[in-house]
């Protein structure tokens, strides 16, 4: 065995290219803009409508009891003050448990929102530590740090698709924010170039609390955690801790070999602001994103078949290849964790209530034995045009199909659905539907839920503000 040469080659091209990105001079599309103001309406009301669940609040809070910071990062939705590495993990718990918040589907698919809890704490508490010391940054600051985070993340995505290799799709969140948090606590480009090498050399997450037989809360959790610790690498980069040149390409010892079975990973497209554009958002209801369209065709089935469950036969659900890796299951289902990842579920839902809401994953409502009864007369097939336009970057459809048989042999229409509501095909049919869900999660949680969210109709007010000014708004109602 030879010795190794310990030459300091040039830093991995990728990490280079996210770091040229982020520290450039933005210059976005105005529907890139628009869609993260939307992006941000919904992602604080998704994560406002998580503090209604004693499973997500037992983990909001300092790290250690008691342990609150003056002028620290205001936690939206509760009265707590925290340095800003804990406030992104609470806020960015938040955004994510209810699985409500917006959606990229790829080769590896994730939630770019997920960054949220570290771009919006750390504008938060770098305003309040500063004071009037230095401009604040503003809404505007933090709709470009979610573009340039969502695009890092989603770009990444396209090719490379970690989840083949058992990591979770978080990694690309501690990535995308631990680039932007750099960035936006002062940080050079060789500085954020430094911590997003050190994001890589995390490794990654195991993602089996997302699959059976452990699908478990851990996936409402690991993205806040994973901004959590993208803060915690920029602050240590910007107290001099060194970066790892080659973290990604190291023969033996670097990411590609360690983790990613020594693949090479790729960047489908320049960074630019692609991914903002066509974010897929969840607007009626929360669902796995895989499953949206197969509970919005049985919301339509639900009035044909109300009634007739003793007389249902056989339920057919055509759907992409991702959908039956991902979310197929059969069996028990252990936990709301659990039951929001079932297509089978959801769609029993749907087709009994003609509704779904987060609590239908709470216990109470799977005690209900038709749930189960439906789910037992479910077949999941594999559509294979459906899988092709999913794969399709002119389309990016997620279909699916939904057919009910009764014992007589007749049968509901066939109804497809191939792109969901949030889709970017139908922004202008979801903004509305985007402003009531809004409404709807933050009632009784602000002290005026009809002024936040008339904002979101006045770019210029709502750009102008500081990141501090608008966490005030979102602050508790009592």
């Amino acid at each position: 065995m030879s010795a190794i040469s310990n030459e300091i080659r040039e830093p991995d091209q990728i990490v280079g290219q996210i770091a040229d990105y982020v520290c450039a001079a933005p210059h976005f599309s105005d529907e890139a803009l628009d869609t993260a103001r939307l992006c941000l309406l919904d992602s604080l009301g998704c994560a406002l409508l998580a503090l209604d669940f004693p499973a997500c609040t037992k983990l909001i809070g300092p790290a250690v009891p008691g342990a609150t910071l003056a002028n620290g990062a205001r936690v939206p939705g509760t009265d707590l003050s925290l340095d800003p590495i804990q406030a992104a993990f609470c806020f960015g718990t938040m955004v994510r448990w209810l699985d409500y918040n917006d959606t990229w589907l790829a080769a590896e698919w994730g939630h770019p929102s997920d960054n949220l809890g570290a771009i919006l704490m750390v504008a938060d508490w770098l305003n309040r530590q500063r004071g009037h010391s230095r401009p604040p940054l503003t809404i505007r600051d933090v709709l470009i740090a979610m573009i340039q985070a969502y695009e890092v993340q989603g770009i990444l995505a396209l090719d490379n698709a970690f989840n083949r290799v058992g990591i979770d799709h978080v990694i690309l969140v501690r990535v995308a924010s631990t680039a932007v948090a750099t960035r936006m606590l002062g940080g050079t480009r060789d500085q954020v170039a430094n911590a997003v090498s050190q994001a890589w050399l995390d490794g990654g997450p195991l993602r089996t609390y997302r699959h059976a037989p452990n699908t478990g809360s851990r996936k409402s959790w690991a993205a806040g955690d994973a901004t959590r610790r993208a803060v915690q690498l920029a602050l240590w980069t910007l107290s001099g801790e060194m970066g790892y040149a080659t973290a990604l390409t190291a023969t033996t010892w670097g990411f590609q070999d360690a983790m990613f079975r020594g693949r090479t990973i790729t960047l489908a497209r320049p960074f630019a602001n692609y991914v903002m554009e066509h974010i897929l958002f969840k607007v009626s209801f929360p669902a796995e994103f895989h499953g949206q369209t197969a509970v919005e065709a049985a919301l339509k089935l639900h009035p044909l078949v109300k009634g007739r469950w003793d007389q249902i036969a056989k339920i057919q659900i055509e759907t992409q290849e991702p959908a039956v890796r991902i979310i197929a299951k059969y069996g028990p289902l252990n936990n709301p964790a659990d039951r929001d990842h079932c297509i089978q579920y959801m769609v029993a839902i749907g087709l009994i209530q003609g509704t779904l809401t987060a609590d239908d994953y709470e216990d109470a409502a799977a005690k209900n034995p038709l749930v189960d009864q439906l789910r037992d007369r479910m077949t999941v097939v594999e559509r294979p045009e459906y899988s092709r336009d999913y794969l399709d970057p002119d389309k990016r459809s997620i279909a699916n199909a939904i057919q009910v048989t009764f014992a007589d042999g007749t049968q509901t229409p066939r109804i497809e659905i191939e792109d969901p509501l949030g889709h970017r095909r139908r922004r202008a049919e979801a903004r509305p539907a985007l402003i009531d869900k809004f409404k709807h999660n933050t009632a009784g949680k602000l002290r005026d839920v009809e002024q936040l969210a008339n904002l979101f109709n006045d770019a210029v007010t709502l750009d102008g503000m500081t990141a501090s000014q608008f966490v005030d708004l979102a602050l508790p109602s009592a």
